[in-house]
């Protein structure tokens, strides 16, 4: 088995894996000369796009078109919910390579990660018990990041089955940020304040605090557009896919509540 890992996005941990024989191989988004020996070997590719990087030409053409060009036989790509109608993201732009190069393939459209709060929410939550975004009264759908990995791993071990497919991956519930900061302040034992700010005092806080340019951007993006689109919709993709219920978001903040206070 070889396992390809992307080094902007993760580091893989390899004293779990010795029990396997596993070679790693390095895998980097900015240097192609790495695409070709990290998966000339694979016969799946899940694609992850890194959040920083949104030049979907230069990064993502040259990795498909090799992936097409070693004989990849299934293209597993992480999209985004909504993504066929959003055609300034970059994900919809990569699906749209990833059809045209015709390698087999299965789009997974998550919802909102939940996980959010534990990446780039985390420091408005323990620092300032507040969620800060410019999203308003908009309501979304969310998804537990490991219930996206249960429905990866049911795919890549049954991959004949969701060929050319595409799915919408929601828990079954919808929520404002306000709903979310209600279910946090119970579940963490301490009140968390929700503020909407224009979109001036939102880049100028996160300037301050250092947050690159393109994250602010993408920020922008995901919280402030939603408010003047129509609400996504609750799919059963996840529990037809995997056999049991999506986690809801108060079994996130059960399952995560020691780092959401730290």
């Amino acid at each position: 088995m070889q396992i390809s890992a992307g080094i902007l996005d993760f580091e893989l941990n390899k004293p779990k894996l010795d029990s396997f024989k596993i070679d790693f191989v390095k895998f980097d988004f900015m240097d192609a000369t790495t695409y070709r020996p990290a998966i000339e070997n694979c016969n799946i590719l899940f694609l992850l796009r890194p959040p920083k990087i949104t030049a979907t030409q230069k990064y993502f053409k040259p990795i498909i078109e090799t992936a097409k060009t070693v004989g990849i036989k299934h293209l597993i790509f992480l999209s985004v919910q909504g993504v066929e109608k959003s055609t300034i993201i970059p994900h919809h732009k990569i699906e749209k390579l990833i059809v045209a190069s015709n390698i087999p393939y299965t789009f997974l459209r998550p919802a909102y990660f939940m996980q959010n709060f534990l990446g780039p929410l985390h420091h408005d939550l323990v620092e300032n018990n507040s969620i800060f975004l410019p999203a308003g009264n908009a309501k979304f759908t969310v998804v537990d990041v490991t219930d996206i990995g249960a429905v990866a791993t049911t795919i890549i071990t049954n991959s004949s089955k969701y060929i050319n497919q595409s799915f919408e991956l929601t828990a079954h519930e919808k929520l404002t940020f306000g709903e979310m900061a209600t279910q946090l302040s119970t579940g963490l034992n301490k009140k968390i304040r929700y503020e909407s700010p224009n979109l001036l005092k939102f880049n100028v806080a996160k300037r301050k605090e250092k947050m690159p340019f393109m994250l602010i951007k993408v920020m922008i993006m995901l919280h402030y557009f939603p408010r003047f689109q129509s609400e996504p919709q609750i799919t059963a993709c996840i529990k037809t896919i995997i056999g049991r219920e999506p986690k809801t978001f108060e079994h996130f903040i059960a399952d995560n509540k020691s780092n959401l206070i730290q």
